[in-house]
């Protein structure tokens, strides 16, 4: 392991932190902030952009923080860089999440190479996947890279999909008639360009008939992107889910989110992450008893292929002076 000096592990941590505005959040609130201190860069939380309402106990936030540490880590060790990680290293400080240190030059990693090649060109695709199913083998490999990131991989058998579609049907309804869900969706799907954050119109879909029902990001009616003609017969179903709900878990829990859609976008599968039924409580609990052991249900994601050529818009990103310091 080669030696570095400080300006040039400072620009390694910045070029991770930036590599990390991609990574996946609720709602695209991106709610997370990167400091470089010399050669560590320590990522907290963001309480002012957590979701109020579908996200009151703070799961997504830190599932979403734990797919941007992910990013980080993805992009340090494909440019070949040794580091060490400490998750929530400081008791008196629990908006600290996790602190990375630059230990050294080192090889790349081939594996975090096409990973973080795949950064840029992931895309969450809200419409509908068409007969193509996904290969069992491939499976194997999310399952395998997720459980390697701390968490566990559940697909769901088609059998069991309605049930899936109940817990997720039931807890869109309760969102849909809780008029503070509905404003919080609103301020979300409306934001000004200059935030660089929320779901904008060009990635939403309208509602179409699907195995699993698909958030409508815009229930006033308009769209700008064709759910198509499919039905996702072809789609696969896949639960992440780790032993509990605490921080530590659910921050593994995001970076084992990242890890399968990385790679799924690198196996040219489409992904789309559901969360509905885990943001209310009595859905949740109908999505654990699909889990094949006792634990808690992190995120849906749903896989596949879709028909259709033409590519999803990226969602827009904060600007990196925004969301990365550096202490001088």
């Amino acid at each position: 392991m080669d030696v570095v000096g400080s300006a040039e592990a400072r620009d390694a941590l910045e070029s991770a932190a930036r590599a990390s505005l991609r990574a996946p959040s609720v709602f695209n609130t991106q709610p997370w902030r990167w400091r470089i201190r010399g050669d560590v860069l320590e990522l907290t939380s963001e309480p002012s952009r957590r979701l109020g309402v579908t996200d009151a106990e703070g799961r997504l936030l830190l599932l979403s923080c734990g797919g941007a540490l992910h990013h980080a880590r993805i992009s340090l060790a494909a440019a070949g860089w040794d580091f060490e990680v400490q998750r929530f290293p400081d008791d008196w400080r629990p908006d600290l999440l996790a602190r990375l240190r630059v230990l050294g030059r080192g090889e790349p990693d081939p594996v975090a190479r096409s990973l973080a090649a795949a950064i840029s060109r992931r895309r969450t695709d809200r419409r509908a996947f068409g007969d193509r199913r996904v290969e069992e083998k491939t499976l194997t490999r999310l399952s395998e890279l997720v459980e390697a990131e701390g968490a566990r991989l559940h697909v769901v058998p088609d059998d069991r999909v309605p049930e899936l579609a109940i817990s997720v049907d039931l807890a869109a309804d309760a969102n849909y008639f809780d008029p503070a869900h509905r404003s919080e969706l609103t301020t979300w799907t409306h934001r000004p360009a200059w935030t660089g954050d929320g779901v904008p119109p060009n990635t939403a879909v309208g509602p179409s008939l699907r195995r699993v029902p698909v958030r409508n990001f815009l229930p006033d009616g308009s769209s700008a992107l064709l759910a198509g003609a499919d039905q996702d017969e072809g789609a696969t179903y896949a639960i992440i889910f780790g032993a509990s709900d605490r921080p530590a878990d659910l921050i593994r829990g995001g970076e084992a989110m990242s890890a399968l859609l990385l790679r799924a976008t690198a196996e040219g599968l489409a992904t789309a992450p559901i969360s509905e039924a885990v943001e209310v409580a009595w859905p949740r609990l109908l999505l654990t008893r699909l889990l094949p052991d006792a634990g808690e249900p992190y995120l849906i994601v749903r896989l596949g292929y879709v028909e259709s050529n033409e590519p999803v818009p990226p969602s827009p990103r904060r600007p990196p002076s925004d969301v990365i310091l550096t202490d001088d």
